[in-house]
């Protein structure tokens, strides 16, 4: 079977060590998470964690499964076949002279991205958008000489309708034989 990307939605409880036995889990696995994201979600108390990994879908769904049964994890959804909302952010800093500089600022123009910090020898941009219009934009940026890169990995919505707070879980089960 191919592996494929998976987008894994978590909403867990925000107590400290959670995002560890997350993580661990994959570890034990065998898998490499190619992103997380970790926030807190609309409810309280409750966190998102976004995670994306590559899989067989049968392999990834089995995760998904063993997920489902830690004790701090309340919902677990693999929206990868799903109509996704997704997007990243990454900073990244360019060197950047005074003859490069007007050629760097186009670049950002057509990629709709931000100068968040202007230095005598560099320039810090400010891109959100999917990892093909990053990467894109990267790839033109190389030339100038990247200094440093920080990407907060993929997060994702499924469009429209419901979110995943108020979906039901698959399979349907009591929360009182997850506990026990």
């Amino acid at each position: 079977m191919a592996t494929t990307k998976h987008t894994l939605v978590a909403i867990v409880n925000d107590r400290p060590g959670v995002l560890n036995r997350v993580v661990s889990l994959f570890r034990r696995r065998g898998f490499n998470i190619d992103s997380i994201a970790v926030g807190h979600s609309e409810v309280p108390h409750l966190s998102r964690v976004t995670i994306i990994v590559n899989g067989t879908t049968a392999t990834v769904e089995q995760v998904r499964k063993q997920l489902d049964k830690l004790i701090d994890v309340v919902k677990i959804f693999d929206i990868t076949g799903e109509k996704l909302t997704g997007r990243e952010l990454a900073l990244v800093k360019v060197k950047a002279s005074s003859a490069t500089r007007s050629e760097i600022i186009e670049v950002v123009d057509i990629f709709r991205a931000n100068i968040v910090d202007v230095a005598s020898d560099s320039l810090t941009i400010e891109i959100t958008g999917d990892e093909d219009k990053i990467e894109s934009m990267l790839k033109l940026l190389h030339g100038f000489g990247i200094k440093e890169i920080a990407r907060t990995g993929r997060v994702a919505m499924v469009r429209g309708g419901l979110g995943v707070m108020h979906r039901q879980e698959k399979p349907a089960r009591s929360r009182a034989k997850k506990q026990a």
